[in-house]
């Protein structure tokens, strides 16, 4: 029987042109929100594994969405953590007043009297209930719209607006863009405008903690636009190489600056998912839930602590505001679309639930942002005092400290120079 010639490359038909997938979010602006692909499991549903379970024993965690809170807002499930009222009461005033700082904030760059913020509305759940599940000590390592750590450990607002206003009492000297806080007291380390250096550093940071055999942890935040960057997959590295005793938390607000998620990888998997190529173990939560972030953040510092190593927490919640006071989101995406999120408002819905479980009523809730705004009134008059944006720098001899421990013969000459 005479073999079948075989089909040489000229024999087989061409190929059609090759196409390049350019990602397309599901509405832009003067569409009606879209949010049918967002999948939100009913609260509850999602079991809480032993600290010590192994990365493939997890992997589910990845794509799911740990939810503590259901549509009656009372707390179910294996992963409710059992706060008291007293605590939930104090996170919702944190939360409350990081956002009327923000308002606030927002207003005087308006006003011209700081050049530069960014808000964190609707996200306000994810510092404040981290920081509530972290111990006092345990080391932050911040993006740029975590000012709720700072308020959660209760650091002083005026000194947060001193350095926003870059102004003669600013502890950075007017060194650092305005919001870029470094408050070592706090454990709260140095933002930086270049994204996602915070992300070894917390590594690092936390490789050194267990070298010394110390008990603190490091956490580190970064938005899901910056998973596209080198620093970030450097840190799962080497998290997972040494099980470093860190948390690695994405923020995945849906929006990076003029760009929906979709452009860092979004579409066709998890951010969460992305740990379990390098070992680790990836977790997903409804951001907005505050019980819900307590209690996998909580988790995630136990196996840490317990020397099982790190964990990558996705954060799932939805910039309500503009990326910065630079930014127009009113040129990529649906105006309304907050109001339309289908996890809500973080805020909202743990007063809801406090209010639930009786602990909380709607006349408390508006004494308590009368009391906060009047608060933040008080606290801007005084660091205005020290001046704002208009107000002349400090000396130029200034330039020359801070950077030395003794400074070099060089820098006292041109110093001397100046005649300083």
């Amino acid at each position: 029987m005479a073999r079948k010639k075989p089909t040489s490359s000229a024999d087989r038909p061409a190929p059609g042109p090759l196409r390049l997938h350019v990602p397309e979010p599901a509405a832009r602006p003067g569409d009606d929100p879209d949010f049918s692909h967002v999948r939100v499991p009913a609260a509850g549903v999602s079991q809480r594994p032993p600290i010590d379970a192994s990365e493939p024993e997890l992997r589910a965690y990845a794509e799911g969405l740990v939810r503590v809170l259901g549509d009656d807002h009372r707390a179910v499930g294996d992963w409710d953590p059992q706060i008291d009222a007293d605590t939930l009461r104090r996170g919702l005033r944190h939360m409350l007043l990081t956002r009327i700082f923000d308002d606030r904030m927002l207003r005087v760059q308006r006003q011209g009297k700081t050049s530069f913020y960014i808000k964190s509305t609707g996200e306000e759940a994810v510092s404040v209930a981290q920081a509530y599940a972290l111990q006092a000590d345990d080391m932050l390592f911040p993006s740029y719209r975590q000012q709720g750590l700072l308020i959660a450990r209760d650091h002083s607002l005026v000194d947060m607006m001193c350095q926003i206003y870059n102004n003669t009492r600013d502890r950075l000297k007017g060194r650092q863009l305005p919001i870029m806080y470094s408050v070592r007291e706090k454990g709260f380390f140095s933002i930086s405008g270049n994204l996602g250096t915070q992300f070894p550093q917390a590594v690092g940071w936390a490789m050194a903690s267990a070298m010394k055999g110390d008990t603190r942890i490091a956490a580190s935040w970064v938005g899901e636009g910056t998973t596209a960057e080198a620093d970030f997959h450097y840190a799962l590295t080497f998290a997972s190489v040494y099980q470093a005793p860190v948390i690695l938390n994405v923020v995945n607000n849906q929006y990076a600056i003029s760009s929906f998620q979709g452009f860092a990888g979004g579409e066709h998997a998890t951010f969460a998912q992305r740990a379990i190529g390098y070992g680790l173990p990836g977790i997903r939560v409804d951001g907005n839930d505050f019980l819900a972030v307590y209690a996998v953040t909580q988790w995630a510092a136990q196996r840490a602590r317990a020397n099982h190593g790190a964990t990558l927490i996705e954060l799932f919640t939805y910039r309500a505001a503009a990326h910065s006071t630079s930014d127009d989101p009113s040129a990529y995406r649906p105006e309304d679309e907050f109001a339309r999120w289908p996890l809500g408002d973080p805020i909202e819905r743990l007063k809801q639930h406090l209010i639930a479980i009786d602990e909380w009523s709607e006349a408390r809730h508006e004494q308590l942002v009368k009391d906060l705004d009047d608060q933040v009134r008080a606290d801007l008059k005084e660091a205005e005092s020290y001046g704002t944006l208009s107000t002349p720098p400090a000396s130029p001899s200034s330039m020359f400290e801070d950077v030395f421990k003794d400074m070099p013969e060089h820098l006292v000459r041109q110093r001397r120079e100046m005649g300083y």
